[in-house]
């Protein structure tokens, strides 16, 4: 771990000390969260608890929430449609990976800088000859891309005017299309991509592009309907999610927990759904 990382986990673990935080939460000691849970490394279920989920976007929640002093529950909801509904109702207060959305935001007040963000990235077979350096070297080439990516506004009405792209239920779909030679590419997440391939014994055979198509943010989303959010917490998590963008943390989780499901993985296990 290089100083800079270091460095971070230390403010993180200082600021759990800091006086005063847990008292400010006022009426709010205990918070609920939830999110996809089929998502890996982001966000999933737990194998040995299945009531919780497990990924990135846990870990650097519960530290965030160490460091206000706050209890923090991160629970399986079902699939994500209904994670959001129990986020939406107030019944659990937090959605953990909130892609922004016009729709998102009549529901939803979401914290900024993102908790993630998630690299959409190209992905071809070892053998392909496609080079990609920017979206529009897309142009002409079929590609596939699962309906459960959530791409920011920008690239989806690009992708719409200019790429051909077949939409697959999910990710393990999409990339075996791709091996069956049905599409030249596949529009994934560079972590999600990762998992998916490790899952589906494809990692020697699949390639990534290194420059990111689109960087869709993942972001931390209070529910209006819950009643914790007040302008106190709202602040804090903006305050915790700058900190945390510029200790350069991220990656580091992101890494650990793409290892943490590589050894969860055993042959019964179904592939992740994205």
């Amino acid at each position: 771990m290089d100083l800079r990382r270091l460095a971070g986990w230390s403010l993180l673990l200082a600021l759990g000390c800091a006086p005063g935080l847990s008292v400010a939460a006022g009426k709010c000691e205990r918070l609920i969260a939830t999110g996809s849970p089929d998502a890996p490394p982001y966000l999933w279920q737990d194998p040995q608890d299945p009531k919780h989920l497990i990924g990135a976007g846990a870990d650097l929640l519960e530290q965030v929430a160490k460091a206000l002093g706050i209890k923090i529950e991160i629970l399986y909801a079902g699939k994500r449609a209904q994670a959001l509904d129990e986020v939406r109702s107030g019944r659990m207060d937090l959605l953990t990976d909130a892609p922004l959305t016009t729709t998102g935001l009549e529901v939803l007040d979401y914290v900024h800088p993102p908790l993630l963000e998630n690299d959409y990235l190209v992905w071809t077979r070892k053998d392909s000859t496609l080079v990609v350096e920017r979206p529009e070297d897309l142009h002409g080439h079929p590609g596939a891309l699962s309906e459960k990516a959530r791409m920011t506004q920008g690239f989806g009405v690009f992708a719409e005017q200019n790429l051909t792209l077949t939409r697959t239920p999910n990710l393990t779909q999409a990339f075996q299309k791709l091996l069956l030679g049905e599409v030249e590419y596949v529009l994934a997440g560079r972590y999600s991509g990762l998992a998916m391939a490790q899952t589906l014994g494809m990692a020697n055979d699949l390639q990534a592009a290194p420059q990111p198509m689109d960087k869709p943010g993942l972001f931390l989303a209070v529910s209006h309907n819950s009643a914790c959010n007040d302008p106190w917490l709202r602040g804090q998590l903006a305050q915790k999610m700058t900190e945390l963008a510029a200790s350069g943390l991220a990656e580091a989780v992101l890494q650990r927990n793409l290892e943490r499901w590589r050894t969860q993985l055993q042959p019964t296990v179904s592939a992740p759904k994205q």
